[in-house]
């Protein structure tokens, strides 16, 4: 970023963090922000409780530098820096509660983060940044490289390094790192965990400015659902894609597995408790938690943006329904009042009442058939007693004789009823019969089923209750002449 005057001008007003360095009580804002949000990694504070501690804090102060040094009370100071003008604080409502609470923002995290880079350190290390920049350059050129010899050459080069760095190990040379560049190594890892995790706020933060653009462009908008889910999604991806967006991707990735957090602690705890690290950061050991927290934050919000997107729609579904009853009724009122008009035609024809829909996902995906397998080896004759007479009980319906009874009703006529067949050759097997009728095969004749209308058939049952079944009408009508069937009794057919 350029920094020209005008660009410097434009920040001093707008920026929140340049507003908070040079606020009359800077020094009380950011000694009690870093106490509370940052050493302690607080990411929500409960009012009454920020007022208590805040209270306290005051009060030493007064103590100690005089009264009146800080006249005014905790609620009105944290009035004052949540306030719009300042925004050092989030001050909001989560959802089933009516007590505020509060948040810091991601300016009161960059304030913070440069005061700490005014400290005079005892101890500077650059090695392992300069090591930090070759990798990463080896990275960039490695990655977008696309000619496979390169990067075969590339890798083969790795390869030599660590072997010679193996057999090196075998020979008993070991290079250990010395203390110099052990504390320089942990002074850029404790640098970048706490920037990291400010990270999470500012994405957090972006996340919330398009929730709060999105419910100004819901309010005031009057096109196409589509065009705004056009907008909404693109400046949704364009924050995913940031490098807050990235690096917030790249940790909540991280978090979902459970043996990089193992690895890491492990690492974190060996690290510690080296001679070198004299005084180890008493935040890094729970600087994964602190992560958890800060990733499920900023998934809230993000959950947060979907259901405001989920409401939108269905809120415009629901005034759609109500736009498209409202040109019913019209259409309805208007028809009705040229019903009775002369020479007005309101009779129009459609293909279907509704679309059919097909989707090819809602079709069952084929699932074979399991055979059992049949083993009949080693059957051996059985010794023991059984009733077989169920065997023998199995209903078979003689379809020769049923054609031949439709055939002495017929006659010399061309029709025959069911029902007039059945008068003069009645059921002998019940519902058996009844429907082999129905599957007649045409010989001479062919079967005709009216479904427009239906008629009772009734039988006397093996129990001698009498049975009734309602069936379609159905017509037996003759496709050949009548001496056809005597001519094939008298060939044997």
């Amino acid at each position: 970023m350029e920094l020209d005057y005008d660009r410097l001008v434009a920040l001093r007003k707008q920026s929140a963090a340049w507003r908070l360095l040079t606020a009359g009580n800077a020094a009380l804002m950011l000694s009690f922000f870093n106490k509370v949000f940052v050493e302690q990694g607080a990411r929500s504070v409960a009012g009454a409780e920020l007022v208590e501690r805040l209270d306290d804090e005051l009060f030493a102060l007064n103590e100690r530098l005089g009264q009146g040094t800080f006249p005014r009370s905790a609620k009105v100071y944290l009035d004052d820096w949540s306030s719009p003008e300042n925004g050092w604080l989030r001050k909001y409502y989560p959802p089933d509660t009516d007590e505020p609470h509060y948040d810091a923002t991601s300016a009161v995290e960059k304030a913070i983060s440069w005061i700490r880079s005014l400290e005079e350190r005892s101890f500077v290390g650059t090695e392992s940044r300069l090591n930090t920049i070759f990798d990463l350059l080896r990275q960039m050129t490695f990655g977008a490289e696309t000619d496979p010899e390169a990067r075969l050459a590339e890798l083969t080069r790795r390869r030599h390094e660590i072997d010679r760095e193996i057999n090196r190990v075998q020979a008993g040379e070991v290079d250990v790192l010395d203390s110099a560049a052990l504390r320089d190594r942990y002074q850029q890892v404790t640098s970048t965990a706490y920037g990291l995790l400010a990270d999470f706020r500012e994405v957090e933060a972006n996340f919330r400015d398009l929730d709060r653009d999105l419910r100004r462009r819901i309010a005031v908008w009057d096109g196409a659902k589509g065009e705004l889910l056009d907008e909404v999604l693109g400046s949704r991806e364009s924050i995913a894609e940031s490098d807050q967006g990235r690096t917030f991707q790249a940790f909540y990735d991280f978090l979902l597995a459970p043996s990089r957090q193992d690895e890491l602690k492990s690492l974190l705890a060996e690290v510690e408790a080296m001679e070198a690290i004299d005084e180890p950061d008493p935040r890094m050991r729970r600087m994964p938690r602190d992560w958890l927290e800060a990733a499920e934050r900023t998934q809230a919000t993000v959950r947060q943006l979907s259901d405001q997107l989920r409401r939108f729609l269905d809120d415009q579904v629901r005034s759609e329904d109500r736009r498209v009853l409202e040109l019913v009724r019209g259409i309805e009122s208007r028809a009705l009042a040229l019903r009775d008009a002369p020479g007005v035609d309101l009779v129009a024809e459609i293909d279907a009442a509704a679309p059919a829909i097909a989707l090819p996902m809602e079709r069952p995906l084929y699932a074979p058939v399991a055979k059992a397998p049949i083993d009949s080896t080693g059957i051996q004759a059985g010794d023991g007693e059984f009733a077989a007479d169920a065997l023998f009980e199995a209903v078979y319906v003689d379809p020769a004789r049923l054609m031949a009874a439709v055939h002495q009703v017929l006659g010399s006529r061309t029709q025959a009823s069911l029902a007039e067949t059945l008068r003069e050759h009645p059921l002998e097997q019940g519902l058996a019969e009844l429907v082999a009728y129905f599957a007649l095969p045409a010989d001479g004749f062919t079967t005709v089923f009216d479904d427009s209308r239906h008629e009772e058939i009734t039988w006397i049952g093996d129990d001698d209750v009498q049975q009734v079944a309602t069936v379609p009408v159905v017509t037996f009508a003759r496709t050949s002449p009548g001496i056809a069937w005597a001519t094939s009794q008298k060939e044997g057919r």
